[in-house]
């Protein structure tokens, strides 16, 4: 089987973050989003993968190049022109093998041998309270998809098609997207990969669902620091250095400097970071960035900032309130 992963995006709901690095290599509890990818699917046995770039794409191939040894193809994506687009791009490396199709902006915690499971292609699927913002599928009553919808205006399902989508038939895939492309089918002025899923439907090809309740979302700042709490919950590690409080869940790279802090719940300070007299929960702190005598919440430290606070006096009466 080979992995498509589509990482062309630019992020623009991570700035400043992702002024200087691509979405995919921002981190996570403790590594870029692309990484946990990478190892998902290399720990579960997918031996080949297609990356299509677009945006700083020489530092995703060199991210790659220096950390993996499978076998990947890189296919630069010149027009931002949908997801369906991005897949175009990448139709010379598909053959016959199956195909799993992995958002870039996404962390996934599933078996993807349940998409093959039912032998047919397979769509990963979630159910949402307003399914407006994502394509969803309908189903019959033996759970076959019968439907793709892009973001449907009125009520048709709640299944929401959540970034997993594994292809049986690549070569079909492969028609029917030159067929949207070709003849400019477009749904909200791109070319969207549910409308090549609907053109496989309708030529014959069946689709099932499998469920994805660990789907995490990495596109804004506010789910960036979910996912990370959702995954510090289960990796987490950290040493325990002099004179701090390390309060769990928490991701501390070995190589990180903690000196006088508290540290957590909720807190990753990534590899070669410096953390000095301060107090961090909720927070990602990149590569090589420095924080000292702050209080950080809910917050994002991009690779190499340095953030220094200052520690203040009061001298507050009775009744009042400081909000600081």
């Amino acid at each position: 089987m080979r992995a498509v992963i589509p990482v062309a995006g630019v992020g623009t709901r991570l700035r400043p973050h992702t002024y200087s690095l691509p979405k995919v290599l921002l981190n996570v509890a403790g590594k870029p989003i692309l990484a946990h990818i990478m190892d998902a699917i290399i720990e579960q046995g997918i031996t080949k993968a297609t990356i299509i770039t677009g945006y700083m794409r020489k530092n995703v191939e060199s991210f790659v190049k220096e950390r993996y040894s499978i076998e990947v193809d890189f296919v630069p994506q010149k027009e931002s022109l949908g997801l369906g687009h991005a897949i175009w791009t990448g139709r010379d490396t598909f053959g016959d093998e199956p195909l799993m199709i992995i958002l870039g902006d996404t962390v996934f915690d599933v078996d993807l041998k349940l998409a093959e499971k039912s032998g047919i292609s397979s769509i990963g699927v979630k159910k949402v309270d307003d399914p407006r913002r994502f394509g969803v599928v309908v189903k019959n009553k033996e759970g076959i998809i019968t439907k793709f919808v892009e973001k449907p205006q009125k009520f048709v399902s709640d299944l929401a098609i959540v970034g997993l989508y594994y292809i049986a038939n690549p070569q079909l895939l492969k028609q029917s997207l030159e067929q949207i492309i070709k003849n400019d089918i477009q749904t909200s002025g791109e070319y969207q990969l549910t409308d090549a899923l609907q053109l496989m439907l309708e030529k014959g090809e069946r689709f099932s669902t499998f469920p994805v309740e660990g789907w995490f979302d990495c596109g804004k700042p506010e789910t960036l620091l979910s996912t990370n709490r959702h995954l510090l919950n289960k990796l987490n590690h950290f040493p325990s250095p002099n004179g701090c409080v390390i309060v769990p869940p928490v991701f501390i790279a070995p190589d990180a400097t903690i000196k006088c802090s508290i540290i957590g719940p909720y807190a990753t300070v990534a590899t070669g970071a410096t953390v000095e007299d301060s107090i961090i929960r909720d927070t990602i702190i990149s590569d090589g960035a420095k924080v000292s005598s702050s209080l950080l919440e809910e917050s994002i430290i991009g690779n190499n900032a340095h953030v220094k606070g200052n520690f203040i006096k009061m001298n507050v009466g009775n009744s009042s309130e400081i909000n600081y």
